[in-house]
């Protein structure tokens, strides 16, 4: 890793690169922006925001039931029960008549709450109120490689399954009529969303996640004449949102994630300008 610090401090020689922890959680946002770009661009798409959101906030739960096991770093749990209650909304949703946005809003009402008590009543909660706002700034390198084995993983299932996830989202019966399996698909996204979510958390907050991953697509959605220049649009705002807000965080003293999505809320006007102005 030593060398890669040396050429960042060659390469960008800036006051906010100096420390050590700043140019782990660099690299960080360098692995973790194009990620939420890629995802947030299928999230938008799908109308999966408040999916995004329920499992960011269940994720209380999964520390919760870490606690009560004994664990003393709960992400394995928080991924496990991210995963089962994506799993789940997924299946009541396909099986199910009631709508998504009830099914979910159910579910992510039900997860927090839980979690919320399970937390208090064993006097854990204050403990692990860093879960709610995150800190990029304390990742470590062994951390840093496996947000890149996340990735790398999120990016070869991206390759092979892109085309079938853009097909379910025009279309669900055209998409069967071809032969894929549209429950199997969806609920392969929902995993990946519910790791990399969970995943994340512990560096960005729970109470920020959800933004992180909306705001870069929908920005670049307003901007995008087809599906190619969507993806790479959300992609280059979420890298530079995640950049500035690094940046920004270090001069001002402030928390990162907050800072990064407020770069990613002032980016999302700029493009909602463009289009009004392009309109007229």
């Amino acid at each position: 890793m030593q060398n890669i610090y040396d050429v960042i401090t060659i390469i960008l020689p800036f006051e906010w690169l100096s420390p050590h922890f700043m140019k782990n959680a660099f690299l960080a946002i360098l692995i973790a922006a194009p990620l939420f770009g890629m995802l947030g661009s299928v999230i938008v798409s799908n109308g999966m925001a408040f999916f995004s959101d329920a499992i960011g906030h269940s994720s209380l739960t999964g520390i919760a039931l870490g606690v009560a096991l004994g664990i003393r770093e709960p992400t394995a749990t928080m991924v496990i029960f991210s995963m089962l209650l994506g799993c789940t909304i997924i299946a009541v949703k396909s099986y199910g008549s009631t709508s998504s946005d009830t099914i979910i809003g159910v579910f992510s009402a039900v997860s927090v709450a839980l979690g919320i008590v399970l937390l208090s009543s064993s006097g854990n909660f204050s403990k692990y109120q860093r879960y709610l706002v995150g800190d990029i700034l304390s990742i470590q390198e062994r951390e840093i490689i496996f947000l890149l084995c996340a990735a790398l993983a999120t990016v070869c299932m991206w390759v092979l399954l892109y085309n079938k996830m853009l097909l379910v989202n025009l279309h669900k019966n055209l998409a069967k009529s071809r032969g894929i399996h549209v429950f199997a698909v969806e609920l392969l996204f929902a995993l990946v969303i519910a790791v990399v979510v969970t995943i994340a958390i512990q560096w960005t907050g729970l109470l920020v996640i959800n933004s992180l991953l909306v705001l870069p697509a929908a920005g670049a959605r307003m901007i995008s004449a087809n599906t190619q220049r969507y993806v790479a649009c959300a992609i280059i705002i979420s890298l530079i949102s995640g950049i500035a807000g690094l940046a920004f965080s270090y001069y001002a003293g402030a928390a990162s994630g907050a800072s990064i999505v407020l770069v990613n809320a002032a980016l999302f006007a700029l493009c909602f300008l463009g289009k009004v102005l392009r309109r007229n």
